[in-house]
């Protein structure tokens, strides 16, 4: 895979699970942008099957453009023919990474590794609206607060808006 150049070029997605207090669970797909590694999306919910992909896809995609390509691990709410007949109406490229090679998809992994230490395992859950709220937060912070050494000290917010005045 060709390393992004620009915005929207490619998308990586991932699914992570959480527990509330009282032991139901919960799962977060977060979609990320690649090239500018802004986290576009971390949506909470019970269950999240392929429908709600596609659906949560095209309203980012309504804000952002589509990409040109996403990358995702092979699990079967990816890999349904409702999400082909999705790529193949959008024209975009699906890559899946081979199984058990999570860094094949890595700058979500690393993504998902802050959300896990600094979210789900610091906080007991007590409803969906709490985990829903406390991972906004999260994403609100990651995306427009966090300052980046890699970006010269700059958060993803000022580096995207850097980016496009180039």
């Amino acid at each position: 895979m060709a390393i992004p150049q620009g915005p929207n070029q490619r998308w990586s997605l991932d699914f992570m699970s959480n527990a509330l207090e009282d032991g139901r669970r919960f799962h977060v797909l977060n979609v990320f942008d690649d090239f500018n590694r802004e986290c576009l999306a971390a949506v909470v919910d019970t269950f999240i099957g392929c429908a709600r992909v596609v659906r949560e896809l095209d309203k980012i995609a309504k804000l952002r453009g589509y990409p040109c390509m996403v990358v995702s691990d092979n699990g079967t709410g990816l890999t349904s023919n409702a999400m082909l007949k999705w790529q193949e109406d959008r024209k975009v490229s699906w890559h899946q990474i081979a199984p058990g090679k999570p860094m094949q998809n890595g700058l979500v992994e690393s993504f998902n590794g802050r959300m896990r230490e600094e979210c789900l395992n610091e906080h007991l859950f007590r409803s969906m609206r709490h985990a829903c709220r406390m991972i906004a937060t999260l994403r609100a912070y990651y995306n427009h607060n966090r300052p980046y050494s890699s970006i010269a000290g700059m958060t993803l917010h000022e580096y995207v808006n850097c980016s496009k005045q180039n």
